[in-house]
Parts: structure tokens; sequence; C-alpha cells
């Protein structure tokens, strides 16, 4: 199926629920009240399942405060990160060295920290801002491990003051899901794969009638769930998202 507008979407429902034609989801408070369905059901249906089309690469946003030159901030629009990496040439390198920064566990990370000498010439106390707890940080090696006390910023176990005062954005580097944005407007295309839009109208449609009407729509709800079971691998187009257990290891 072709993807939609809202205003498509809207029309089609209203349609089936024999309301008033509109040429604005604007022009009448039934339309709008089908918008917010629309909307709500979308929003069930992203949170229903990791979606391929979301996860994207992105950078860390950089502080650039030595006072804390270990830490990275994540975007706002990232809630779940899949790896890490980071540009760990050295100053004698001559071209760069991307790797993965391992992840820790806060407890993990913190009693890593706290087994390294703080007198130590490499070691450089870095004062977490929200707690005020000390950490013994390596200045001379690119990140190794990194951990997060808050889901807002990465906290890195080192940085190479040789190369750079604090770590770099430019030098970063993530795989992580994005949080997608639905707007009430006549325009609007919902992020989903074109495929997908069946199941968005058809959920949505169901979920109009029990509200607007006090009754269901027993072939958009047999639509649905059709739609629902065959989403799992209809979501991907790389890699399919369902596949035939091989009882091997893998």
């Amino acid at each position: 199926m072709a993807k939609m507008t809202l205003l498509e979407i809207v029309q089609d429902i209203l349609n089936d629920l024999e309301s008033d034609e509109v040429n604005s989801i604007n022009d009448t408070v039934e339309a709008l009240e089908v918008a917010q369905i629309v909307k709500t059901t979308y929003n069930n249906i992203i949170d229903g399942r990791h979606w391929p089309h979301l996860y994207e690469l992105f950078q860390f946003t950089a502080l650039s405060d030595t006072d804390t030159p270990n830490y990275l901030q994540i975007p706002t629009t990232i809630t779940n990160i899949e790896w890490v990496k980071y540009n760990k040439r050295t100053s004698t390198d001559t071209k760069d060295k991307f790797a993965v920064v391992d992840y820790l566990e806060p407890f993990d990370f913190m009693a890593l920290c706290e087994a390294r000498d703080s007198s130590a010439a490499t070691i450089q106390v870095v004062v977490d801002p929200a707690s005020s707890v000390g950490l013994n940080i390596l200045n001379n090696r690119a990140p190794q491990y990194y951990t997060s006390f808050d889901d807002e910023y990465i906290v890195f176990d080192s940085f190479d003051s040789a190369v750079d005062t604090t770590v770099s954005q430019a030098k970063s580097s993530g795989k992580g899901r994005r949080t997608p944005v639905f707007t009430i407007a006549d325009t609007f295309t919902a992020d989903l794969p074109s495929q997908c839009f069946s199941y968005l109208l058809n959920e949505a449609k169901a979920t109009a009638f029990v509200i607007l009407k006090q009754s269901a729509n027993a072939k958009a709800e047999q639509h649905s769930i059709s739609q629902r079971r065959r989403m799992g691998g209809d979501a991907w187009k790389i890699k399919k998202g369902i596949s035939v257990p091989s009882y091997g290891r893998k």
C-alpha cells in the first residue's frame, strides 16, 4: 500500500463512519478526533516493536568542557543506543582508527575507576556534575569503556590529552533508535514503511468505530489482525524480522 497523508487516512475513516466529508482535518470536530485517534494508534504501533527504519547513525554532542573532558551528551532524539565508536587515532598515527568503545554497567565502571591511583600523573579526577562523585579518568589514551549514570550523558573511562583537551563530537559515532514525531497536519505522513500503512489505517479505523460509534467494525479488525501478524517480516527491507529457527549454534 502506498503511503498516505494524515488527511487521506482521516477522510477514509470518516467515509466508513458515514460522517461529513472534509477537505481538512480542521473542518470538523469529528475530523480532529479521528486525527487524534490516528496519532494514538501510530504511537502504540511504534512502541510495540523495534522498527528497523528508526535506527540510524549519529554523533554525540560535545560539551567542550575541560572539567568534564570525558563526557558527551546523547542527542535528545535518540532513545536507545546499540553501539558507540570513537576515533582512537594517536598523535603519531597517520590515519583514523575508529573502534568500538565497550559498555560497562555503572557499578562495573565505578569499580574500574576506583581501582586506579588518583595520584598518578596519568589520572585526572573528574567530578561528576550531578553527584559530585570523583572519577579517576586516564588522560593518556583514547576511550576504552563508557557508561551512563543518567541516560543523558555518556561517560568515558579515558581520553588522550596529547590529542584533544576533551573528547570530540567529530570523533564519536553511534547507532541508535530515534524518536519519531507525529504532527497533526493535513500533509503529515506517518514515519512508517509503506507496507505498514494498511495496518495503521485499519487499526485506527477499528478504534474510531469503538470510540465514536460505540460499535465494532469487524472487517477493519479482521484486516488489522492479519496485517499485524505479517508486519514482523514486512517491516524489514534488508533482513527479515522473523526467521525459522535453525536449532543450531549461531
